[in-house]
């Protein structure tokens, strides 16, 4: 299988190292640096378990900043681009994320997408309904920056916002992939799944904050 990632910070270089021992993985990013590394089978990013997986795995696994060219023939795409949060005006900024999928889209309409950036409650049905053909799903990710691959070979649950069968096949792929075989699955709604994602969000920022408080007495 074919995969193409987009966006390779934590998580997308995570999934794109993850991805390319059993399958043909593309990583598409802006950053030459990035997909240089890449090429050369290097982490882009800092994480000691990817770096020992690509000296002790033979993977299929390159870069390019050319999403055009890096879709054909796929026959899966990873978004993992960033939506940084706006807390003075309350919002996501989903701008970049949506022209990857309007440009997907456009290009490959058929091509089935799953979504791991962080988005708002309602994001995936109101794309869904600009785009009525589109294959496209949300998977929230769960991973810690610096252990990101260790995590998507140990999760502790895969969430899966469909029930189509891209999102059963996605489910299967990361599971296959991964070490720990006994881990939960769980099929539900969109919008079920965007909320599960930030709560899991505020529920750490709260453990974060919480911990900081203590060490300060």
């Amino acid at each position: 299988m074919k995969i193409v990632v987009v966006g390779l910070g934590y998580v997308g270089s995570a999934m794109s190292i993850l991805l390319s021992k059993d399958h043909s993985v593309v990583g598409v990013d802006l950053d030459s640096s990035k997909v240089e590394k890449l090429n050369k089978h290097q982490v882009p990013i800092k994480d000691r378990m990817a770096e020992e997986f690509l000296r002790e795995n033979n993977v299929s696994l390159k870069g390019t900043k050319n999403l055009s060219e890096a879709i054909l023939d796929a026959d899966l795409v990873v978004l993992c681009l960033p939506t940084n949060y706006d807390a003075d005006k309350d919002y996501f900024d989903t701008s970049a994320l949506q022209h990857v999928i309007e440009t997907v889209h456009r290009e490959q309409e058929s091509l089935p997408i799953v979504v791991k950036s962080t988005i708002p409650i309602g994001f995936i049905e109101d794309i869904r309904g600009r785009f009525e053909s589109l294959d496209i799903f949300f998977s929230p990710e769960f991973l810690r920056e610096g252990n990101a691959l260790r995590d998507n070979l140990y999760p502790s649950r895969i969430i899966v916002g469909s029930n189509s069968l891209s999102a059963v096949r996605y489910s299967k792929i990361m599971l296959d992939a991964a070490i720990d075989k006994n881990v939960p699955v769980l099929f539900v709604g969109p919008s079920e799944a965007e909320a599960i994602k930030l709560f899991s969000n505020t529920f750490l920022a709260m453990r974060v904050s919480f911990f900081n408080e203590l060490d300060s007495f």
